[in-house]
């Protein structure tokens, strides 16, 4: 079956790209089913190579692996995202208790305020509801812990986030969990800038937790529909 090659101003890497991405994370496609590049030509309608830099970029992020004759879906670990996920806790929270524990020591201030500013901007025109929010999202992840001032606990989470990136994609597949991720970074930065890191600490807690809590739930459906007729 052809699939149309979408809009205007997309390129033929991004149709195909997004189209198994979509279909990858739904749950679509099944484990141990093979995807080369000559039936997915067909199938779009076009040449192997932006079909070949879409199969590169699904395997960046860990949607797909490479095998002998084509690719295939990876199938997710619950035990190892829940063990990435508590490592990311620990990281992000840390740097909130540093500067809690030590009076001399204070959050950039100047760099979350631009970061703020960011976030009102999008609280005003919402984009809409898409897996790649997930880039925005750990920018300010990586930006609240950059004003904590500890460099290497920053490097640690830019390692865990790319890690995890491929299942933190789901987060972001439901309808309103855009907004909601705007809203609670906002509250977030709101506490910080009122001193209140006790109250900062917590909304960083729960709002890390419910990420997690959303990853495992969608992450469950599509292994479940993956693993049909497999």
């Amino acid at each position: 079956m052809s699939t149309r090659v979408g809009t205007a101003g997309e390129s033929l890497r991004d149709v195909v790209y997004s189209t198994l991405r979509g279909e990858l994370m739904n749950g679509d496609i099944r484990f141990g089913e093979r995807l080369t590049e000559p039936k997915l030509s067909a199938r779009f309608g076009m040449s192997r190579t932006p079909v070949r830099e879409a199969l590169t970029m699904l395997c960046s992020d860990g949607l797909l692996q490479r095998e002998e004759f084509g690719f295939s879906p990876v199938r997710p670990s619950v035990a190892r995202i829940r063990d990435l996920y508590e490592l990311r806790l620990t990281l992000e929270l840390g740097g909130m208790t540093r500067i809690m524990d030590n009076p001399d020591l204070t959050h950039d201030a100047e760099g979350l305020r631009a970061e703020q500013q960011r976030w009102l901007t999008l609280r005003a025109d919402p984009p809409a509801k898409e897996p790649g929010f997930v880039v925005v999202d750990e920018e300010f992840h990586v930006a609240l812990l950059t004003a904590a001032g500890n460099a290497e606990l920053v490097r640690a989470l830019v390692a865990v986030n790319s890690r995890i990136r491929h299942v933190r994609m789901y987060d972001f597949m439901i309808n309103n969990r855009i907004e909601t991720t705007i809203s609670e970074h906002l509250g977030i930065l709101d506490a910080v800038f009122a001193r209140d890191l006790p109250r900062a600490h917590r909304l960083l807690h729960t709002h890390i937790g419910d990420s997690l809590d959303v990853v495992l739930e969608r992450i469950s459906r599509a292994i479940a529909a993956m693993s049909m007729s497999e």
